[in-house]
């Protein structure tokens, strides 16, 4: 079976307890404002230093597109004056942030990027695990790369045991604060395990080199990619089927 086969994925309905305080607990996740969010962002500052490891302060050269760029947090680890273009369906999350203007432009989904615009470098953190038709996506951003340029890509290690303990701890302040199971919102929005979307990642790229926040892909909180040399023969190859 390919890892095509697997997509696209299907959300759970959100139950009325949950979609009441969905948009009021989500963007106080991603603005860190409960002591185990905050804790959690300290940790999640690995992705974002690891995706911006490729940079200096004279890569302003360089064109970027960032894939699910949510609060703009990615931004404070980028040098300013490069081209910064952003995917980011929910204007919420970043509407009023003085790191907008660092922004050139914002499309709501891929499929809006001009097919002949290309990048150096596209971006992603914490998103892959939520997007439901992921291959899409990710055919999408090669078809967009320039030759030689990298698609880095940072994900939470969903699916494996030290990253269920660790949402555990999130679970407990979630569980105080609304009375709610914590999993049943993990089930919702984490639609994709870190396994999911490496495959897919080796799907359409040559090169897929992974690193570790941990031990080993079993025994890790976060993973991050650099992907190079896309598969153009299978990126076009699914492209034209849809």
């Amino acid at each position: 079976m390919s890892i095509l086969d697997k997509f696209p994925k299907e959300r759970i309905e959100l139950p009325e307890a949950y979609q009441k305080i969905y948009n009021q607990h989500y963007l106080s996740n991603r603005e860190g404002k409960y002591k185990t969010t905050s804790l959690s962002q300290k940790l999640e500052a690995w992705m974002h230093k690891k995706v911006a490891a490729d940079l200096n302060e004279t890569s302003t050269h360089l064109n970027t597109l960032e894939i699910g760029a949510g609060t703009l947090n990615q931004l404070k680890y980028e040098p300013a004056g490069m081209h910064y273009d952003i995917v980011e369906p929910f204007n919420e999350l970043f509407d009023g942030s003085t790191l907008l203007e660092r922004i050139a432009q914002v499309y709501s989904d891929i499929s809006e990027i001009p097919l002949d615009k290309k990048y150096d470098r596209i971006t992603s953190i914490a998103t892959f695990e939520h997007i439901m038709d992921l291959p899409y996506v990710v055919a999408m951003a090669a078809r967009h790369l320039e030759k030689g340029g990298q698609m880095r890509v940072a994900i939470p290690n969903e699916g494996t045991i030290l990253w269920k303990l660790g949402t555990m701890v999130t679970g407990a302040e979630f569980k105080k604060k609304y009375g709610l199971d914590y999993q049943v919102l993990m089930r919702y929005e984490h639609v994709n395990t870190a396994a999911d979307i490496e495959g897919v990642l080796d799907y359409f790229f040559h090169r897929t080199k992974c690193s570790v926040f941990g031990l080993s892909k079993g025994m890790a909180f976060y993973r991050f990619y650099a992907c190079t040399e896309p598969k153009m023969d299978r990126v076009n190859a699914y492209l034209f089927k849809r």
